[in-house]
């Protein structure tokens, strides 16, 4: 076992530097080098608030630059939490420096922008993942084994609910329209519809596994005056399965509504529902499923901390030269559905992919 350690950059003091600044200090094959914000002393002051007790912050260098933090030969890697449409432009310059980049979700607002990112980084042969951190918490591969057991039969149909209520210190993601990036769909709708692809690519074949892709959306929503979705609900058809039965996926997101971040697979036999994808780490997570005899059954799994394994998981990508779990090509499918599912709700039509 290598005890290399890949050498971190933060670029920006956004909000999730309170769960990924940690993650970067304690996975075993990361280290924490360099931090930097546009805005005067908030690098130093970010490290400051979220560095765990005990972390040496005085060896981390504090940047008021973002271009320093990105020419910075120390850093091997930058986690890019910076607004969404900043990602982009961002990443790239990040990457054309010959960093490996970490994007918060959505890697982009267009496939336009993530096809550049690609592009960026296959000339720069840097590895670039985008942050679906509930992806590598061990409770979702559960779910992949319990569908793929054949249990809950054959998979025609998913629910996916994400939601917190709006206060004061995050009313940034409603400023502007969601063209700029604001809104619901763009800041927790990645979650829903990426879970609603990976669940209804779920079957009884665990080793061929591939996303789903739909092809058409009907979504409604509800916009504040700056052109933001507030609320978001609709339903992507996913297309007949081979016995022509229709298999459909139901995303609802809400500004307006408690925390809520659950996801429910439909089966022939069957059904199987994660209880929280968004976990803290001290958090006992459950799943639950029932079938059609009456047997209905929970499993709880041991606190994990899926931030941690994410940081882990492209640390070890990147010094072990690893394809990323996460792909360019479910990144670019992703935004697609997005892209589409704002048009559907923008129209009030149902869109063709």
């Amino acid at each position: 076992m290598s005890d290399k350690k890949l050498r971190w950059g933060i670029l920006g003091s956004a909000r999730v530097c309170e769960r990924l600044l940690p993650a970067i200090v304690e996975a075993p094959n990361s280290q924490l080098v360099a931090i930097a914000s546009r805005r005067a002393g908030a690098a130093k002051a970010t490290l400051e608030k979220y560095a765990p007790q005990g972390f040496a912050a005085v060896d981390v260098q504090c940047y008021d630059n973002l271009l320093a933090l990105i020419e910075d030969p120390n850093v091997e890697a930058i986690y890019c939490p910076m607004a969404n449409d900043e990602h982009a432009v961002w990443a790239i310059k990040a990457i054309n420096a010959g960093k490996h980049v970490l994007i918060e979700k959505p890697m982009a607002l267009t496939v336009a922008d993530v096809e550049a990112i690609e592009a960026a980084a296959v000339n720069n042969n840097v590895k670039v993942m985008e942050g679906f951190m509930y992806r590598f918490h061990p409770q979702h591969a559960r779910v992949q084994e319990i569908v793929a057991s054949g249990l809950i039969g054959d998979v025609l149909s998913a629910r996916a609910s994400y939601s917190f209520l709006m206060r004061p210190a995050r009313m940034y993601r409603i400023v502007s329209g969601v063209q700029s990036g604001g809104g619901a769909m763009w800041d927790i709708g990645p979650y829903a519809i990426h879970t609603l692809r990976w669940c209804l690519g779920l079957s009884n074949d665990a080793q061929s596994w591939q996303p789903a892709e739909p092809v058409s959306v009907t979504a409604h929503a509800k916009f504040n005056d700056a052109g933001a979705d507030v609320v978001n609900s609709g339903v992507l058809d996913f297309g007949a399965d081979s016995e022509g039965r229709a298999r459909f996926g139901h995303f609802d997101i809400s500004f307006e509504r408690s925390r809520k971040s659950e996801y429910e697979i439909i089966g022939t036999k069957g059904w199987v529902k994660c209880h929280a994808a968004w976990v803290f780490q001290n958090d006992v997570p459950v799943i639950s499923w029932g079938l059609e005899d009456g047997k209905y059954a929970e499993e709880r799994f041991a606190p994990s901390n899926h931030f941690n394994l994410e940081i882990e998981h492209f640390s070890d990508c990147v010094l072990n030269n690893k394809p990323p779990h996460l792909t360019f090509e479910d990144a670019k499918a992703n935004c697609l559905a997005m892209e589409l599912t704002l048009q559907s709700a923008l129209t009030g039509r149902m869109i063709e992919f």
